[in-house]
């Protein structure tokens, strides 16, 4: 079993940043981690992608250049920094342990999300 918790959500201007968390306990790093997030009216979507090892990242292209996912195995803590952030941000953001299908990540196991607005 697998269990998430995420945190470092809250509001915050334009341009700002947040660094969100996401504390792990089970059998969590033997999976790698993602941040997803899901806007209201709009369906959930993968944010970035951070392997067991945390040597291989991917990120949505409209978070390139802009947030950075990092793990801490020793802390069983993924983060999600985010910079330069844009109204278009806010959501509500959530961290899963993933498995990759064809070219999808799909989560395992589900944190219960944290908020996160952007103000113009």
């Amino acid at each position: 079993q697998v269990q998430l918790v995420e945190s470092g959500g809250g509001w915050v201007q334009a341009g700002g940043s947040l660094r969100l968390s996401c504390a792990a306990s089970g059998r969590t790093f033997s999976y790698a981690v993602g941040w997803f997030r899901q806007a209201p009216g709009k369906e959930r979507e993968f944010v970035a992608v951070i392997s067991r090892s945390g040597v291989i990242t991917d990120y949505v292209e409209a978070v390139k250049g802009r947030f950075t996912i990092s793990r801490d195995n020793a802390k069983n803590t993924v983060y999600l920094q985010m910079n330069s952030l844009k109204p278009e941000d806010t959501a509500v953001y959530y961290c899963a342990a993933v498995h990759q299908e064809i070219s999808r990540w799909l989560g395992d196991y589900w944190g219960q999300g944290t908020q996160v607005t952007v103000s113009s």
